[in-house]
This record gives structure tokens, C-alpha cells and sequence, in this order.
């Protein structure tokens, strides 16, 4: 089959199946139904991949779209209530990390591989960054998108507890179409386009991702820039980051993933539980309510909770200060506990 019909069958395959994740409400499905599909193209003899240009671009745009999640007003509560959120965000970080030391170690998957596929924070980011610095981005992604999956359902199923139509709510957030501010899209697009090139040309470790992240958070907080994000852009960004990780994987690759995953799951859900047990802690010594506690506290799935957060009568504020302040910690701490778990790996 020649290159265009490769890439014909690659659209047709990632639309159908990110149609049928988001009808049954799986969270990131517009970004697991281009992995899988590339991964369908590629481990049966595809020879397409994505171009760099098209792929940095989407990690600019991808680093907008943190930027955006990261409001001022999550300062205010951060500040408000820092030994919280400083402990509970490190505490997460190390145990995420010594679980991917205890992979390490075990031979599953090396050291800073292992670090950036159990790390909290955005999968897509961790991803991106994990790619930057060197680790191997497929099992990085099956790590992460495992996690997220495990995470999203057992929240789901937390939430059901409390009585939230979790999976309507999540199917009438989804807006493909909304009306358009054009000055900031084109400001936004702009930021994205600028940024990664300027990553790339300093030649900094996930600079197409950081600089467009971080010059977002700056411009926005001083009310120079207003990032504008349609749906159906981010579609596209998550479409590229998608089949540039599933057409990256080989059928040994596959198998090594599957062998693994007995292991990788049981890191998960202990990952899962030890976070469950900070949120019995903030609702023993913080006088936090349970619902919100556990939403606080779990381990990845952003997206995912905050639909379930703007369902409930939680505190959502506090839930997403949580979320966005551990997101942020794992920016400034997950290469340096990557290296740290690498290094000691074979030790």
C-alpha cells in the first residue's frame, strides 16, 4: 500500500475509534484512538511517520493548552494552603518514583523509562518530555495511558458511590464547534508556532513544550495574551502526538509491553492506593470532605476529574490547585528523579 493510502486508512481508523472511546466516555479518547490506530498501521508492515515540523508544532500547542489549565486562581488557593499541596505533591512524586525504581530493578523497564511512565502528572506531557530526555516514548505512553485508565475508572466508580451521572456529563462536555475569539486564537497560535521554534532552535530538552508553557502562564497572568484553544485544534495536536508514539511501536515492542503489564498494573493500582491513603490523611488532619480528598489526590487523569469535580458538590478549586500544583511539580522535579532512579537502578 503506498504512503497516501497508509495515511487515508491511518485517519479513517483514529476517527473511528476515538468515536467509539468518546461514546463510552474512556478518558483521552482522542488521543488512544490515533495511538491504537498507529499502532494497527504500523504491526502490519506501514511505513508512514509523523513529520517533525507538524509534531513540534503540536507540542507547542499541547504546551498552551497546560498553560491554560494553570490559572492565576490556583495561586491563591496553592498559597492559601502550601504545606497541603507541597506535601501531598512531593509525596506523590517519590512514591511514583521509588515504584519506578522497584521496575528498574526488577529488569521490566529501564530506569528513567520507567520514572517518566509512573509520573503524576499530564500523560500527554510526560510523554513528550519523557521523549525529550531520552526515554523510550511507547512504553512511556502504555505506561502513562494504563494509568490513566485505571485512575479514570476507579474515579468513575468512587463518583457513582456519591451518585454522579459521571460518563453524561463527560459526553456533554465534549464542544466541537464553539464560537471562535479570532484575536486570541491567532495570539495563541502564534505563541505555540514561536515558542516551539525558539525550544528547538536553544536546543532545550522539551523546549517545544516548555516555552510555549511557560510564556503562557506569564503573558496570561499579566492579561498580555488569552489562550484560545478550539476543540477541534487541540483534536488535531493530540492526533499528531498520537501516531507519532503508535507508529512508533513494533510488533517486539508490543510484546515486551504485554509481558510487562502484569507488573505495570500492580504499580499502578499501588500507586492508586497509596494516594487513596493521602486523601484519608487530608480528611483526618485537613478537615477535607472525602469526595473532594480523593479527587485531590489521585494520580493523573486531570481531564477526567475535573469532569467529575464540576458534577459534584466538591471543593473544585481545591481539587484542581491539587492536581495543577502536583502537574507543576513533576515539570520542575521529573528529570532530575529520572536521572536520580537511573543512576541507582543497577546499584
Amino acid at each position: 500500500m503506498n504512503r497516501t493510502l497508509q495515511w487515508l486508512l491511518l485517519i479513517v481508523i483514529s476517527a473511528a475509534l476515538s468515536a467509539v472511546l468518546l461514546w463510552l466516555a474512556i478518558p483521552a479518547a482522542l488521543l488512544l484512538g490515533p495511538i491504537v490506530a498507529g499502532i494497527l498501521v504500523t504491526s502490519n508492515g506501514g511505513e508512514i511517520t509523523v513529520p517533525s515540523r507538524p509534531f513540534v508544532l503540536a507540542q507547542g500547542l499541547i504546551g498552551c493548552m497546560v498553560a491554560k489549565m494553570l490559572p492565576a486562581a490556583v495561586v491563591g488557593e496553592v498559597v492559601s494552603h502550601w504545606p497541603v499541596f507541597v506535601g501531598g505533591a512531593l509525596s506523590v512524586i517519590v512514591a511514583s518514583a521509588l515504584l519506578g525504581l522497584l521496575l528498574s530493578r526488577m529488569k521490566v523497564f529501564p530506569g528513567s523509562t520507567a520514572v517518566w511512565g509512573l509520573n503524576p502528572g499530564g500523560a500527554m506531557t510526560m510523554v513528550v518530555m519523557a521523549e525529550a530526555y531520552g526515554a523510550d516514548a511507547q512504553l512511556v505512553a502504555f505506561m502513562q495511558y494504563l494509568r490513566v485508565v485505571v485512575v479514570a475508572a476507579v474515579a468513575s466508580l468512587v463518583a457513582r458511590l456519591w451518585g454522579l451521572n459521571v460518563a453524561h456529563t463527560a459526553a456533554q462536555a465534549v464542544v466541537w464547534f464553539p464560537p471562535i475569539a479570532w484575536v486570541p486564537l491567532a495570539e495563541t497560535i502564534a505563541l505555540a508556532v514561536l515558542g516551539a521554534m525558539l525550544g528547538n532552535l536553544l536546543r532545550l530538552q522539551a523546549g517545544a513544550l516548555l516555552i510555549p508553557l511557560v510564556a503562557g502562564i506569564v503573558l496570561s497572568r499579566f492579561g498580555l495574551i488569552t489562550i484560545e484553544l478550539p476543540r477541534w485544534l487541540l483534536t488535531i495536536s493530540y492526533a499528531l502526538l498520537g501516531w507519532r508514539i503508535g507508529l512508533g511501536f513494533t510488533r517486539p515492542l508490543l510484546v515486551y509491553a504485554a509481558k510487562a503489564f502484569p507488573r505495570v498494573l500492580i504499580c499502578t493500582l499501588i500507586l492508586v492506593l497509596f494516594c487513596a491513603g493521602l486523601g484519608v490523611l487530608l480528611v483526618l488532619f485537613a478537615g477535607v470532605e472525602p469526595l473532594t480528598a480523593y479527587l485531590a489526590t489521585s494520580p493523573g487523569g486531570a481531564d477526567s476529574v475535573a469532569i467529575i469535580a464540576a458534577s459534584s458538590k466538591v471543593d473544585a478549586s481545591f481539587v484542581m490547585a491539587m492536581q495543577m500544583s502536583r502537574l507543576a511539580a513533576v515539570l520542575l522535579l521529573g528529570p532530575a528523579m529520572a536521572r536520580f532512579v537511573a543512576g541507582h537502578a543497577e546499584l
